[in-house]
Order: structure tokens, then sequence, then C-alpha cells
């Protein structure tokens, strides 16, 4: 088997690299493409003793890149970020070959986000402070200090961004990291390693591993000399990985998922309110913060379904290499088979589809808007992660907040309304990490970013990514006697 595999012309490493090399393992996995099904090629499939190899390497790094000058650290992610831009078209299409989201999003925001990634943290780091303060006259000042080796397990609807999104402010805290990307998506974690090695980044400081599941993740997640985790997948894996961290007290970040709603008032503009609902089909659905539950109230429910059926129904669904498409595929014959479940098992209780409601050729769905649904049901209350939307109308704020706030979940929350004291009554009592008005998916890193609820445990982004990352630190010096014992 050759070590490297082409993907649209794109020559990419299978293997793990672990301490600044290439590391083979005896097995292999299969990656395919979910444009057409095809054999990308064999990827190196990790278990404990890569997963113990790589902590190994990240924890030999760990000091010298931890005591690296902020402004070094800083520079080499800037060169990391400049490797980036350099192979943005690679990148791109590497990535969209390998999950299916739309080649002209990879091009223009995607690889580009994940340039600035890394630019951000490195900047942010070099403004990193706090204000001393005193106390009777002592003086406390607060630091940052580097924690250690962090595992950072990543998702496949967004590979690249969401890794970076971990990796860059890891590494600009001084700390050295362990990337397992999921196996459905693995092949742009590779180039990242060629890249950062590339930028000057000190081999050991980045790692990455690939590799099903538990068979890997329990070796990585249980490791005592993990000193953080960050996670971003399903509620049912954030279980194991707590409990495989709980016996080393592992500190854990944890985004996953959710139900977000998108709240539709009568005094909304209903054309923005409509690009808003057909929006949450971006990368067909399976995008962790999309609004998938509408809710819009009854007076406008009618010529709000009307306009949204004809918006949604003149999406192009189709090769997501091509311009003017607008919808992919789903990643994988699993998440099809999942997110058509769902669906026939509401339409089976009642559910009617609006639009959609059935498979399309090859790893396609179509999209779906299912009316006639119950608060209580399974796809109301439960992440399709696919392109489904449910539909309800409300009487007034009461209840739309009510419905709104009825899940386990609380990662995000929509609000199209053209009253501004309206939207300010109705975010204060929305449950969620992150709540936009007449907007949707505006990401600033310097705001927190996380969920509430079973949506997850922490926040990061800009300072807050920091204190997760490393360890707090308050000194507090006091006011005399320091002269004489130094002279």
């Amino acid at each position: 088997m050759s070590d490297n595999i082409t993907v649209a012309g794109v020559s990419v490493d299978t293997r793990h690299w672990i301490g600044g090399r290439r590391v083979a393992s005896a097995g292999t996995f299969t990656d395919h493409s979910p444009l057409d099904g095809c054999v990308l090629g064999e990827i190196a499939r990790g278990g404990p003793d890569e997963a113990a190899a790589a902590v190994a390497a990240a924890r030999e790094a760990f000091p010298a890149w931890a005591a690296t000058p902020r402004a070094e650290r800083a520079r080499i992610l800037h060169a990391v970020a400049d490797g980036v831009e350099k192979r943005i078209e690679e990148l791109a299409i590497v990535e969209t070959t390998d999950n299916g989201a739309l080649l002209r999003s990879h091009r223009r925001g995607v690889m580009p986000r994940v340039a600035h990634n890394f630019r951000f943290f490195a900047d942010w780091l070099l403004r990193l402070d706090h204000e001393d303060f005193e106390t009777r006259g002592h003086t406390n000042h607060v630091s940052w200090d580097p924690a250690g080796p962090c595992v950072l397990i990543t998702p496949w609807n967004a590979p690249l961004m969401l890794a970076t999104w971990k990796v860059a402010p890891a590494l600009a805290a001084g700390n050295t990291v362990v990337l397992k990307p999921a196996e459905w998506s693995p092949l742009t974690a590779s180039l990242l390693a060629d890249i950062a090695a590339e930028a000057g980044l000190p081999a050991g400081v980045l790692n990455v591993v690939q590799g099903y599941g538990s068979e890997i993740g329990d070796a990585l997640t249980s490791h005592p000399d993990v000193r953080r985790i960050s996670f971003t997948g399903s509620v049912p894996t954030a279980r194991r990985i707590a409990a495989s961290a709980a016996a080393n007290l592992t500190p854990l970040s944890l985004e996953l998922g959710g139900k977000s709603p998108l709240l539709v008032f009568t005094d909304a503009d209903l054309d923005l309110a409509v690009d808003l609902a057909v929006e949450q089909y971006d990368n067909a659905g399976q995008v962790c913060l999309a609004a998938t539950r509408l809710l819009v109230e009854e007076p406008v429910a009618e010529e709000f379904t009307r306009r949204f059926t004809k918006k949604a129904s003149a999406l192009r669904q189709g090769d997501p290499r091509d311009e003017g498409t607008d919808i992919g595929p789903t990643i994988h014959p699993r998440q099809l088979d999942k997110i058509d479940g769902f669906v026939q098992r509401a339409l089976a209780g009642g559910a009617r589809a609006v639009i959609g409601g059935h498979r399309k050729d090859g790893q396609y769905y179509a999209p779906t808007l299912l009316t006639d649904v119950a608060q209580d049901s399974e796809i109301v209350q439960e992440e399709v992660f696919g392109p489904v939307l449910t539909l309800q109308t409300f009487a007034g704020e009461g209840e739309a907040v009510r419905l709104a706030n009825d899940t386990r979940f609380g990662l995000a929350a929509t609000v199209a309304t053209g009253d501004r004291e309206r939207a300010e009554r109705v975010t204060a009592r929305l449950v969620a990490g992150t709540v936009w008005v007449n907007c949707f998916f505006v990401r600033d890193l310097r705001a927190p970013f996380g969920g509430s609820r079973q949506s997850g445990v922490g926040r990061e982004g800009g300072t807050w990514s920091f204190d997760f990352y490393c360890d707090l630190k308050n000194t507090v010096t006091a006011p005399e006697g320091w002269d004489q014992d130094h002279g």
C-alpha cells in the first residue's frame, strides 16, 4: 500500500504525523468520497500504541514550546497561516472531495477562515494581559501558564475549520497538541501537519493521529499526561469522553450540537426571515448551529410558508464542485440512513412534508420541511443533522419562548423581528450560547462560543480560549521587603 494518495491532483499522506515524522499503522480504514462513493484511499488506523506515541511526543515537546517567547510562537502561527493561504485551492478541493461541502464555500470562506484562526490567536496572544490590582497594598498579577499536552477531537462536517478553532488557540497558549480528526473526513488534517512543519513548528508540538472512534479515542482521553481535552460531536460520545477523562480529572471543553430554533414574529421582514430559514440547508443541513425548528407567529405563518416553499424549491442540489450548486451530498451512507429514518418515522407519526421527505440518487437527501409535528415528537426534540426543518406556529412571545426552550439543547437561536425592544425581551429569555437577531452564522473569534444544557460544557473564543487552554495563575507580591532582599 502506498503511503500517499492523490485526491483531485493533490498528494495526501495517509500516515499519522507523530513527533515530526510520518508513522504507519498495521491496520487501515477506507476513506470514501461522498461525491460518488468512490474509494479515496486506505488511511492509517491508529490504536492505543499510536495514541501513546503521540502523547509521548507531545509531552516531550511541551517544555521547549511552553518556554518559547510569545512573539516567536505568534510568528510561527502566522507562518502556518501563510502556508494555508498558499494552499487554499488544494485544501478546498481535497476537503470538498472528502466531505462533500461546497467547493465555492471552501475557496471563498472556509479556508480563508482557517488561516484567520491562526492569525487571530497569534495576535490575541500578544495582547493577552490582565491589569494588575491591589489588595491591602499587595499586588496581584494574573498570568496564563501553558497547561500541557492537549487532545483535540474534531467532527466531519467542517473538518479543517473546526480543527483549527481548537489547534490555533491551544498552540498559541504554549501547549502541544494531539489532533484526532473524524474518520469520515481525515485528509485535510494530514495536509495541515505538512503545512505546520513547513512553517517551522517544532517536532512534537502538533501531532495528528487517525482512527476509528473508541479504538484510539479511549486511549487518548484516558491518558494521564493529557492536560486538556476539547471535543466537538455528539452527546453520547461526549459522555464516554467525560467518563474516560474523569479518572484524571482532565478539564473538558465540549461542543455537542443542538436543536436550535428560528423565531419569526409578525413584525419581521418576511423576505429576510425566509432567507434566514432557507440558509439552514447550508452544507446539506450538516451544521451544528442550524436553526432546524422554524417557529412562526400565526398571522404570518401561511405567507411565510408560501414564500419559503418557493425559495427552497429553487435550490439546486448536485455536485458540490459545480459553482451553481447550493446543496451537496450527505457525507456517508450511514448518515443518509439516519436522516431518512428520522423523516420516515415522523411521516408515519402524522407529520406532513411540505417539500422533500425522501432520498435522491447517490448520497443526496431532498431539502425537507415538515409540518404538523408535535412538540414532544422525536423530529422536534432530536438532532437530525441533515437538510430537514420543522415548522410550528405560536401565538405571542410567551409561547414562542416556551417552544424555543423546550428541548434538552441550548447551542444557538435566531430571532427575526422588526421590534428592537421585543428582540431584547425575547433574547434575554432564550437558553442558548449564541443568539442571532435578523442574521445568522456571524462568528467573531473575540466572542465566547459554546452551548448550554446538553449542547456543551465551557466556552472558547478570545480570552475564553486561553482561560481553557492555560492554567491561570495569580501571583501576589508584598509591598515591602523587596529592596532589602535584593539590594
